[in-house]
């Protein structure tokens, strides 16, 4: 009869657990462990060996990724944005046979950095629309209207009756760390009070609070992540991109765990979050490599592979005609054309100065992204290159504007900027033991001093032309032309003129500094233009 009762008790029990989610949700939340995998700032490297073999693979990451759901549902994957933009391969498409590629991985969520509007901010929302990874960004809207352009946030809801809210922040830098005209039509809300908006709209719904943003921790950026943690406090994670760092474990900024994977697909990321009747009662953060990913799930992800497969079907035609030949190979090492004179940037200089007939050329750094190979050179290479897209055009320019120019070039040094610029009819010295604003001195343009009242020509691109990189100076100027594309002009020039006269020397550096190390990891790297 005892053990009559107590079956009996049980059933009820159980029935009323049935009959009240709330109820059957309290008692599901006992010890959990959620996970969250994560990426940021592929830049398009989806093909394992991308970056001279250090690329993992989109197939090989959603692979592994496919296999931590298979073994604890409870698991998302993040991307934290500059994804649909960066290779050939990506850009021939605008971004299309990128989000072919995601359409076939288990990607959860992504929010568009400042790269993703390398196609223009049209462009994006088309793209945003067939993607099946849902596209979060709360800060971004339409000028006049304050409408949102994409999905603020989104709740996922797992079995047990957890709840994890997701939301999507872009960095207002993209205002002019893409082309200014690629988003002449929103703009970019305050971060951190569209942070607090977030955690006063999710926290009652939600579990956990996620921060899926493309800020970064770059000390030059007004805002951070680590700013936003710090000043919209309850989000629980941040997942985070732009500045190219490596958290290796993680960054703990009071309750938040801020964290970054590096660059280029080098790394996937796995957060842990473990809860017990609902609380967090622990975080741990990992990076995972090759090796790592490949012990998750040895054998990539075959829809992925097909699509790659047919994707590089339908672009080999065209990217591997020879279209010029080279003497020797250049490097476009990154902390060397965003450091330092690089004889790839002069070339490049050379080449925009020769096509528009300007007295001065310019190239930034950042707007050069790999080597140029020695020997036959390919559309693809080229393209590789100059993978924007980017016209060339020629302007008129005061002396004093060209002054202006110059300093902001070395204002950063010797941190890394993706505006340092290599210059062509140009030549001039800078002191960087001596303030911003007041380093550069000895300039000269075709042999003679500047005359800041006088009126040059320059011939740069489109990019630098509407304020990219912060050029505010460049903008507005008088236009007198505009050519064709970087990659067809350095083409022409290969091959109607060659590589004499590159070597450095345009620009001198008096009393150098030691570039001082960033905080945390050997590998954190910190760049001023991501």
């Amino acid at each position: 009869m005892k053990k009559l009762f107590q079956g009996a008790a049980l059933a009820f029990f159980v029935a009323v657990l049935m009959l009240s989610p709330v109820l059957a949700e309290a008692a599901a939340k006992g010890f959990h462990e959620f996970v969250v995998f994560h990426t940021n700032d592929m830049h398009a490297r989806m093909v394992k060996g991308d970056d001279n073999g250090n690329a993992v693979g989109l197939a090989e990451m959603s692979a592994a990724v496919r296999a931590g759901k298979a073994k604890n549902p409870d698991t998302l994957w993040l991307d934290a944005g500059d994804t649909l933009h960066g290779m050939p391969s990506i850009n021939v498409s605008r971004g299309m046979n990128a989000v072919e590629l995601l359409n076939e991985s288990c990607m959860d969520a992504f929010t568009p950095g400042n790269h993703d509007f390398n196609y223009g901010s049209d462009q994006l929302e088309k793209l945003a629309k067939k993607m099946k990874p849902t596209v979060l960004s709360a800060n971004v809207v339409r000028k006049g209207t304050g409408k949102r352009v994409f999905k603020d946030y989104k709740i996922y809801k797992f079995s047990d009756g957890l709840r994890v809210g997701v939301f999507g922040l872009t960095t207002p830098e993209a205002a002019y760390k893409t082309s200014p005209a690629n988003v002449a039509t929103i703009q970019f809300l305050n971060p951190v009070d569209t942070a607090r908006e977030m955690v006063r709209e999710l926290r009652p719904k939600c579990d956990v609070i996620v921060a899926l943003m493309h800020m970064g921790l770059d000390a030059s950026s007004e805002y951070t992540s680590e700013r936003i943690a710090k000043e919209a406090p309850g989000i629980d994670l941040i997942v985070d991109g732009h500045s190219h760092t490596t958290l290796p474990e993680g960054l703990m900024v009071g309750d938040t765990m801020i964290v970054q994977t590096g660059w280029h697909e080098y790394k996937l990321g796995r957060v842990t979050i473990t809860l017990e009747d609902g609380k967090i009662t622990k975080k741990s953060a990992e990076l995972l490599n090759a090796e790592g990913v490949a012990q998750l799930a040895p054998t990539p992800d075959a829809n992925i592979k097909k699509t790659m497969d047919a994707i590089e079907k339908r672009n080999e035609k065209l990217f591997n005609e020879v279209v010029a030949h080279t003497e020797r190979g250049l490097s476009g090492d990154r902390e060397i054309v965003r450091q330092q004179e690089a004889e790839l940037g002069n070339l490049c200089a050379d080449a925009f100065r020769w096509r528009t007939g300007a007295d001065i050329g310019i190239i930034n750094g950042g707007g050069m992204r790999t080597d140029l190979p020695e020997g036959d050179v390919t559309r693809g290479d080229v393209m590789a290159i100059f993978p924007f897209g980017n016209t060339v055009q020629k302007k008129e320019i005061t002396g004093a504007k060209v002054r202006a120019m110059l300093e902001h070039s070395v204002f950063g040094y010797p941190a890394s900027f993706g505006g340092f610029l290599d210059v062509s009819g140009i030549t001039f010295s800078f002191d960087p033991s001596m303030p911003a604003g007041h380093r550069v001195s000895d300039v000269k343009v075709g042999g003679e001093p500047l005359d800041d009242a006088k009126t040059y020509t320059i011939g740069a691109t489109d990019f630098m032309f509407v304020g990219g990189d912060d050029y505010e100076m460049l903008k507005d100027l008088p236009t007198l032309g505009e050519f064709g594309t970087c990659e067809e002009i350095i083409a022409d020039y290969l091959n109607q003129v060659g590589m004499k006269g590159i070597e450095t020397g345009r620009i001198k550096v008096l009393n150098d500094v030691i570039t001082s190390e960033a905080s945390g990891s050997d590998e954190q790297q910190l760049d001023m233009a991501a």
